[in-house]
C-alpha cells in the first residue's frame, strides 16, 4: 500500500466543485492511519445519474468504514475538462492512495492520470473508457470497470425497432462526441436502426445536457415533421427531448428512449412518454470501481479490465 502524504477523513456527501467552492485539497485531521484513501471523481453533479453513482459509493464506505476513507468530487457540467483535470491534481497533492475516474472526455485526462500513477496512486477507470491508442501511445494502462455501452444501446434501439414502421425516419442525440461513452452509445442506435431498416436523418450532440437537448431537440422537429423516433444517449437528453416533443404536440407521433435509468425517466416511462432506457446500475458502478481498486492496493492481481452488467428496461420491467 503506499504511504499517504496526507491523511483524509470519509467526506459524508458531494464536494461539489464549481467556480465558488474551495479549490484547495481538504484538510484532515482524524483519518486512521495506513487506511487506504480513495477519491470519486466524476463528471457532472447536475446529473442524476451521478448523484446515484454518489450515494451508492458513499453507501458502501458506511458499510465497510474500517476498510477505506473515500472523498467524492464532481465537475460543475459535462465538459469542463480543466476542473476535472484540476481535482486530479487535487487528490495527487493530497495523497489518496486510488483514483476513481469517470472522465469527461476519453483524452484530455490520460495525461493527468499518468501524473496520479507515477506518484504511486492506483487509478481506476469507470463509466467512459479512456482512449485505448493515446494509453498505448502514452504508455500507460489503466483498468476500465464499466459496461458495454454499444450494447446496452443496441438493446433499447431494438426495443423501439419494434414498434416503427419500415423505413421510419429518426435522430440521435449523442454526448459529447470525444467521450468514447458516446461513440459507443451513438453506434449501438446505428447497429440497431440498420438492422431495423430505419433512416437516421440527423445525428447531433447535446453535450449530454437536458436544456441543450430541449433546444436540439425541438430544431429536428421543425426540420423533420416526419420523425418517429429521437434515441437520446443519456436519460437527461432524453427528457429534454420529451419536453420539445410534448412542446410540438407530438406525443403521438415521436417516440423516445434513452441510457441510465435515472428515477424520472422511470416515472415517464411508466406513463408511456419514453418507451425504453437501459441500466448500468450507477448506483453499483462506482463500487465496482472501488473493489477493483481496493485489490490493486492491497497487492492483490494485477490490473484488468472489468465488464460490469448493463440491461433494458421498459414499462414492463419496471
Amino acid at each position: 500500500m503506499k504511504i499517504p502524504r496526507f491523511s483524509s477523513p470519509l467526506i459524508a456527501g458531494l464536494a461539489a466543485i464549481g467556480l465558488s467552492s474551495c479549490t484547495e485539497p481538504e484538510s484532515a485531521t482524524d483519518a486512521t492511519p495506513g487506511k487506504p484513501q480513495v477519491a470519486l471523481i466524476m463528471k457532472s453533479l447536475a446529473n442524476e445519474f451521478f448523484k446515484t453513482m454518489a450515494d451508492g459509493a458513499e453507501a458502501y464506505q458506511s458499510e465497510n468504514a474500517e476498510q477505506f476513507d473515500l472523498v467524492i468530487n464532481g465537475i460543475k457540467n459535462e465538459t469542463d475538462l480543466a476542473q476535472q483535470v484540476a481535482l486530479v491534481e487535487q487528490m495527487i497533492a493530497r495523497g489518496v492512495d486510488a483514483i476513481i475516474i469517470a472522465p469527461a472526455d476519453s483524452k484530455a485526462l490520460i495525461s493527468v492520470l499518468k501524473r496520479a500513477q507515477a506518484e504511486g496512486i492506483t487509478v481506476i477507470n469507470i463509466d467512459n473508457k479512456l482512449d485505448e491508442k493515446v494509453l498505448a501511445e502514452a504508455g500507460v494502462t489503466i483498468p476500465f470497470v464499466g459496461p458495454d455501452n454499444r450494447e446496452g444501446a443496441r438493446l433499447v434501439g431494438e426495443e423501439l425497432a419494434k414498434s416503427l414502421d419500415s423505413a421510419a425516419k429518426v435522430a440521435i442525440l449523442e454526448g459529447v462526441p470525444t467521450a468514447f461513452n458516446a461513440q459507443q452509445r451513438r453506434a449501438g442506435f446505428e447497429d440497431a436502426m440498420t438492422a431495423a431498416g430505419a433512416e437516421v436523418v440527423t445525428v447531433q450532440s447535446a453535450q449530454w445536457e437536458m436544456e441543450k437537448a430541449n433546444t436540439v431537440a425541438a430544431a429536428i422537429l421543425t426540420s423533420n415533421p416526419d420523425l418517429s423516433a429521437i434515441l437520446a444517449s443519456n436519460d437527461s437528453m432524453a427528457l429534454g427531448a420529451a419536453a420539445a416533443v410534448r412542446a410540438a404536440g407530438k406525443e403521438e407521433q415521436v417516440q423516445i428512449v434513452g441510457f441510465d435509468n435515472i428515477s424520472a425517466v422511470q416515472s415517464m416511462i411508466k406513463e408511456g412518454r419514453i418507451l425504453a432506457t437501459a441500466d448500468q446500475h450507477g448506483g453499483k458502478l462506482a463500487v465496482f470501481g472501488i473493489d477493483a481498486a481496493l485489490k490493486l492496493v492491497s497487492g492483490e492481481g494485477e490490473p484488468e479490465d472489468q465488464k460490469t452488467p448493463v440491461d433494458l428496461v421498459t414499462k414492463e420491467t419496471l
